[in-house]
């Protein structure tokens, strides 16, 4: 039978959600009326998991668009009113995850959320997809004064949950949730599938999965 830890905390884009295509079709969206091209799925991924107004000031970069302190203000205004109006129909939770909440949530495992995702988008799109029910807390960016990687946006969540870093896991995609892991004194589990920037073979981590199926035969190894 396998043993589960205390408590598990996900990251959650590239990790629980694929939210690149609603990303992309929000981008598309804003930026059409700056004479920019379409941006590509594989583009958007380049610009993922460093959060909103990098993305924004990332894009302004690249596309060489001529922009000030208010425009800029403007098109992060913009991007979140645009990205909560096309989440639902853009956004797909990958396969499995329902069922293995499920399987958590039957066996009273303390589940939370980890984002560095504004608190107004991560919750609408939670009510959307009927997933917020399967998480004892969530902490977004809004919630802490330094977010991931810093470990304290980790540590405030394992707070929130009454867990401790020794009995819980961090279940992530990217070398932003490594770093915070590793700061935090949290075992790691990394998931292929996500928006990681860096390759594979110099993540860290206490296991490495490519499906989200796979999670509970990951943890197996606190039982060892």
């Amino acid at each position: 039978m396998t043993k589960y830890p205390r408590a598990i905390i996900f990251d959650l884009d590239g990790t629980l959600i694929d939210s690149v295509p609603a990303i992309r079709e929000t981008l598309n969206n804003i930026f059409s009326s700056e004479g920019v091209a379409e941006f590509s799925i594989e583009e958007v991924k380049t610009l993922v998991g460093f959060g909103a107004r990098w993305m924004i000031e990332e894009i302004i970069k690249r596309k060489k668009i001529e922009s000030s302190v208010s425009n800029l203000e403007a098109l992060l205004s913009q991007y979140y009113t645009e990205y909560l109006r096309v989440s639902d129909k853009f956004t797909e939770i990958y396969d499995g995850v329902f069922e293995v909440l499920n399987e958590l949530k039957e066996k009273q495992i303390k589940t939370a959320i980890c984002t560095n995702k504004p608190g107004s988008t991560t919750i609408a799109v939670l009510k959307s997809l009927k997933l917020i029910e399967f998480f004892d807390a969530i902490v977004t960016e809004d919630d802490v004064k330094h977010r991931k990687p810093d470990p304290t946006h980790l540590n405030h969540t394992l707070t929130k949950i009454k867990a401790k870093p020794n009995e819980s896991v961090f279940v992530g995609d990217s070398e932003t949730d490594m770093e915070t892991a590793s700061r935090a004194g949290v075992k790691f589990v990394f998931v292929t599938y996500g928006y990681c920037h860096i390759p594979i073979s110099n993540i860290k981590a206490t296991r490495i999965i490519e499906k989200f199926n796979d999670l509970p035969k990951a943890l197996k190894f606190l039982s060892d």
